[in-house]
């Protein structure tokens, strides 16, 4: 371990807008509008929402202020918009995915940047430059924490991680000196928290903890800035992030490239509202069905392969294979298998079929195990392979990435179509407008000229 800590302020400090590559800045655009649909839409559906609500309430922490929580027409203060608009986009668990450190970092990161960007007055530059700062630190930590080893211990990489890119947004839009950023950094490994307990009752706290996470980065970066002691070496030291919460940490992944690689382009989307390491076997079943024209009375049997990381969010059957809450479903592999074999598709809305008593019998078909060849050989860990067994015989696919991936990146029409999808029940027409804000982001003198339009 070589500084890494310091290593990542220097680069936070330093990094301008006209340093960044125009197809990375175009990529964080996309990004971020496609995180704002899951935000404004779980505004009004996320069954977790008035929880948090309720409690900010009784806490007297509803207090207004001059931050946009997307699908409220009520302003916020800038740290409990983080709060809400980080939970809000992870909620509907439709927001983007970094493969390599099987995180989502858009959650914490662009609540921060634009709770900020939004009280300091930043431009849309501004903004833009935070939020592509906030990626590299968050995605290149998890690589650096190792997914599969931070998984077994029982983290979340996004609330862990994710609190140190949310961290390095918010520096970087109130100017922090690289020292400060340290100091920053030190304040977030004190808070980097997230726990994969959520997993055993289907709990709301993952998408807490993420909203928790960005508004940690935006406390600690708050405190650096009023001159707040924190600690250094929080990355490498020796009660640091990569040794607490890691058996296998790789700290010179945490820099390598700094500045000429972006790990943002290496961010996918998601085609289906549910735990990414589903994604790629509901894309070979979805497929399989069409091709084979297969109905549930053909099947007889369906095996999933998944990588063991998957395996441990979406594939124990014993309280996986009949959810009965939504956050229960999205790391189900049984279920959204299941209800895409079905119908042929899976969306938000199909939430709805939890304790349908066909999708119930038609995952009792279904076996999920662990395949030894999507372990080695393959850069990420995300893909599937199906078996799919009828009277007439059996079906296979492999499939080494789900769609939505950068080899298979959505164009912006798609994208757009996506936020459209999610935003227009809550904004009515304003979704559009809100659309083309976003993706010219780079235009508006002071964010806040495009965040309004997010008010319901």
């Amino acid at each position: 371990m070589a500084h890494e800590t310091a290593t990542l302020a220097d680069y936070v400090a330093e990094l301008e807008y006209e340093d960044i590559p125009p197809e990375v800045l175009d990529r964080a655009k996309v990004l971020t509008l496609d995180f704002l649909g899951s935000a404004i839409r779980a505004r009004r559906d996320a069954e977790s929402t008035p929880s948090l609500l309720k409690m900010l309430e009784a806490l007297a922490l509803d207090g207004k202020g001059a931050a946009t929580v997307f699908g409220d027409s009520k302003t916020w203060t800038p740290a409990v918009a983080a709060l809400l608009n980080g939970a809000l986009g992870h909620s509907l668990d439709f927001d983007d995915t970094h493969a390599d450190s099987s995180l989502h970092p858009s959650a914490p990161v662009v609540p921060a940047a634009f709770a900020i960007g939004e009280m300091v007055g930043a431009s849309g530059r501004d903004v833009l430059t935070a939020i592509v700062a906030g990626y590299e630190v968050c995605c290149r930590l998890g690589n650096a924490l190792d997914p599969t080893s931070h998984y077994a211990r029982g983290f979340h990489p996004t609330a862990t991680a994710g609190t140190y890119g949310a961290a390095a947004a918010a520096a970087k839009l109130f100017g922090l000196s690289p020292a400060q950023i340290v100091a920053a950094f030190g304040v977030s490994g004190s808070q980097a928290a997230g726990s994969l307990q959520f997993l055993v009752n289907g709990a709301w706290n993952k998408r807490y903890q993420v909203g928790a996470a960005a508004m940690n980065g935006v406390i600690a970066a708050a405190l650096a800035r009023n001159d707040f002691v924190g600690a250094t070496e929080s990355i490498e030291g020796k009660h640091g992030l990569l040794v607490g919460y890691s058996d296998d940490a790789h700290p010179d992944k945490a820099v390598a490239g700094l500045g000429s690689s972006y790990e943002t382009m290496k961010i996918g989307v998601k085609p289906y509202p549910s735990c990414r390491y589903t994604h790629a076997a509901l894309d070979a079943i979805i497929a399989m069905r069409r091709e084979h024209n297969l109905t549930p009375d053909h099947i007889k049997r369906v095996e999933v392969g998944l990588h063991r990381n998957g395996i441990t969010l979406t594939g124990d059957a014993a309280t996986k294979r009949h959810p009965r809450s939504v956050v229960g479903g999205q790391f189900s592999m049984f279920f959204t298998g299941a209800v895409a074999l079905d119908q042929g598709r899976f969306g938000w809305d199909d939430y709805g079929r939890l304790g349908d008593a066909a999708i119930d019998a038609l995952a009792d078909k279904f076996d999920v195990v662990q395949d030894d060849r999507l372990e080695t050989g393959r850069s990420h860990p995300f893909g599937a392979r199906v078996s799919i067994t009828t009277d007439d015989g059996a079906h296979e696919r492999l499939y080494a990435d789900p769609s939505g991936e950068p080899n298979s990146f959505p164009d912006a029409a798609a994208m757009q179509h996506k936020f459209l999808a999610l935003a227009r029940p809550v904004l009515s027409g304003g979704a559009d407008e809100l659309a083309d804000a976003i993706l010219s982001l780079e235009r508006f003198d002071r964010v806040e000229q495009a965040t309004h339009l997010g008010r319901q």
